[in-house]
């Protein structure tokens, strides 16, 4: 595994690793979304990124999504970056996430997911992350 991640180094210099979600379970039904072409975007806490401020997503950078047992699933370009407050966020933003059928649902699922990850306030600032599909490591090409 380690060679396939250095291969993927060399041709996506810059990129980051990151794994989506708190759980395994999480992992693969985010990544499996990604997949479908119906999870476009992702958010994280901005507090989250104040001790690794090179992990912040980048416009143009292609990052490595892990599965959960560490091994490389998908690379992702970023293609939008903006904070916004939790409460700010639209449904056009919250759909991009393929998570949920409405604003409604993906606040609901993103509260209990920041309160299990550090807390949760309704003007927390989130960075927002657009982002494009580049790769399949599972073989499936694009």
């Amino acid at each position: 595994m380690t060679d396939e991640i250095e291969d993927l180094n060399d041709r996506y210099p810059g990129a980051g690793n990151f794994t989506f979600g708190d759980s395994k379970a999480l992992c693969q039904e985010l990544i499996a979304l990604v997949r479908a072409g119906k999870k476009t975007a992702t958010c994280g806490a901005l507090r989250d990124f104040e001790d690794e401020p090179e992990a912040m997503p980048v416009v143009g950078r292609c990052d490595i999504a892990m599965n959960w047992g560490g091994s490389p699933a998908l690379v992702i370009r970023t293609t939008q970056v903006q904070t916004i407050r939790f409460c700010d966020v639209t449904e056009k933003m919250a759909l991009a996430e393929g998570e949920d059928d409405d604003l409604d649902g993906w606040r609901a699922g993103h509260e209990a997911y920041f309160r299990r990850n550090g807390g949760f306030s309704p003007d927390m600032m989130l960075v927002f992350e657009h982002f494009e599909l580049v790769e399949d490591l599972d073989g499936r090409a694009l």
